[in-house]
């Protein structure tokens, strides 16, 4: 992979980053805002149902900024675009749809095979 390949995969995940760190900002900002006194237990009910959920996702976003720092750990290291078990390169159009990724198309519907099996 050429340095303006990885110059723009590096950009990819910074943007993301950003956006997800803006996102996790802007919830605890509102989560702290708010004075939640529902009269009504269903409302209530409601919103914890609502803020339960907020926090799933921003718990899943906060495991992807995991991998975005691993990723552009890769760059800098020289290995991003590589797969970690058969050694080959990962397709850009792949890495495109998941800059995280850390395997080739071939592996990882492999892997995911493997997976069902056993379940």
């Amino acid at each position: 992979m050429d340095e303006k390949q990885l110059a723009h995969f590096k950009e990819k995940l910074e943007e993301i980053s950003t956006s997800l760190l803006t996102g996790a900002d802007r919830t605890i900002s509102e989560m702290t805002d708010h004075s939640d006194n529902y009269p009504d237990p269903t409302d209530r009910a409601a919103a914890e149902s609502d803020r339960s959920f907020e926090l799933r996702i921003r718990d899943r976003e906060r495991k992807l900024l995991g991998k975005i720092k691993e990723a552009i750990e890769r760059i800098d290291n020289s290995t991003y675009g590589t797969c970690e078990e058969c050694g080959d390169a990962i397709a850009p159009e792949r890495l495109e749809a998941r800059p995280v990724t850390t395997y080739c198309i071939d592996c990882k519907t492999r892997q995911e095979t493997e997976e069902k099996a056993k379940a």
